[in-house]
């Protein structure tokens, strides 16, 4: 189960899956088939089999959970570097123009932390972390507010394609008018 924020399972979620986990190590100790375990526990039967090899080999404690699945791809330190060499602005980085995107941001990682991520990875970093890519950090000087409200309020209705009145229909292919 993963999350928005890019996280995966919260500590009550893995806390609940290992309390799952020791009762079937339980049930494994009185003899239960892994058929039986899975359907009283609710889950797949080759999870209740990974179970059982992981109690054999280990006991008890190897069902234990081993803490989250995945570490950040860039430590907190990193990422506050990160910011920092985002607030800059991608001219200050060698770019023409304003617009961070996701390959230029990826190419800043490469460069500043010689490390290699997709870009989805960055993506839900940089979510993680209440970047948006929606929402700028300020409006553009040149915008003129009145002409802007001008031109929705003249020019907009002329541009959009008026809607069509509903009129009852027929989706028949033997209409008098199509014949």
């Amino acid at each position: 189960m993963r999350y928005p924020q890019g996280g995966g399972l919260t500590a009550e979620r893995r806390a609940f899956r290992e309390r799952m986990r020791v009762e079937a190590a339980g049930m494994f100790a009185a003899g239960q088939g892994n058929a039986v375990i899975a359907k009283e526990l609710r889950v797949s039967a080759r999870s209740v089999q990974r179970w059982r090899r992981a109690w054999q080999d280990g006991g008890q404690a190897a069902l234990r959970s081993k803490g989250p699945g995945l570490s950040p791809k860039l430590s907190e330190a990193l990422f506050a570097v990160l910011e920092q060499e985002l607030d800059k602005g991608p001219v200050a980085h060698g770019w023409d123009d304003q617009t961070w995107t996701l390959s230029r941001i990826r190419t800043l990682i490469e460069r500043r932390f010689h490390k290699s991520l997709a870009l989805s990875t960055i993506a839900q970093m940089l979510r993680r972390h209440g970047w948006s890519h929606q929402v700028p950090a300020r409006r553009a000087v040149e915008r003129d507010e009145a002409a802007v409200a001008g031109w929705v309020k003249e020019v907009w209705p002329q541009v959009e394609t008026p809607r069509r009145r509903s009129e009852p229909s027929s989706s028949s292919r033997t209409k008098q008018g199509l014949r």
